[in-house]
């Protein structure tokens, strides 16, 4: 069993998350901002689908993306090189977000369920959530959006409308990241596409104790804009 968190409840450890499921921590509590940011700086996360009370997560082992070791591909570098594309941050959060709620081949439903995207909003709206805009010929062709607490940033979730707009989305943003001293981007659990890019697991443990100083250092202002140079310095 799992507890059942109320308004003012703390998270219980994440020691104490379930097996199987793997990392099911909690369950209730609410998504209010605070609420959100305290999650994230103990490494639990929200996860569920429409009509099941909020479930917490911090499984084990945590995926993550060390920001000065992403894989670019030959592809993905000349693609870089040539051009043709813009990128930005902070730009288009909510058309962003809703992107990646809109269902996908050969997947059922969405887990950003409307609760979900109404309170990833409010944590743009209170400068700790963040959107990578990709655009194509003015169009937003894809990107991904997460969570920035001190000098870590959360990943949450990714789309692409054009070939290669969400690899180019976060290795820009890893390069980014990097030259803001944020060590990491966290991924959650294991995909292959992630992996290919140079994710990598560690252990909970190991991922908690390295977000727990990052979470306390200062973070960077919003909303966040690229350097000029970013495009050429990963290509």
């Amino acid at each position: 069993m799992i507890p059942l968190l109320g308004p003012g409840d703390d998270f219980p450890r994440v020691e104490h998350a379930l097996d199987e499921p793997n990392g099911l921590l909690a369950a209730g509590g609410g998504l209010s901002v605070a609420r959100l940011r305290d999650a994230y700086t103990r490494g639990i996360f929200p996860w569920f689908s429409e009509g099941d009370p909020v479930l917490w997560w911090c499984p084990d082992p945590r995926m993550v993306l060390p920001t000065d070791a992403v894989h670019v591909s030959h592809s993905l570098r000349r693609r870089l090189r040539h051009g043709g594309f813009t990128f930005t941050f902070d730009r288009a959060f909510t058309t962003v977000i809703r992107a990646c709620a809109a269902p996908r081949r050969h997947e059922a439903g969405t887990w950003l369920v409307p609760a979900m995207i109404r309170a990833y909003e409010r944590l743009f709206e209170a400068g700790l959530a963040h959107s990578i805009e990709v655009w194509i010929d003015g169009d937003l062709a894809g990107g991904l959006y997460g969570v920035a607490v001190g000098r870590m940033f959360f990943g949450e979730s990714m789309f692409t409308r054009k070939t290669d707009a969400s690899k180019i989305a976060i290795a820009l943003l890893a390069r980014q990241l990097a030259r803001w001293q944020f060590p990491l981007i966290d991924c959650q659990m294991r995909t292959d596409h992630l992996a290919s890019l140079g994710a990598i697991e560690i252990p909970r443990r190991d991922f908690v104790r390295a977000i727990r100083t990052l979470v306390d250092q200062p973070g960077v202002p919003s909303p966040w804009a690229a350097d000029a140079d970013l495009t050429s310095s990963v290509a």
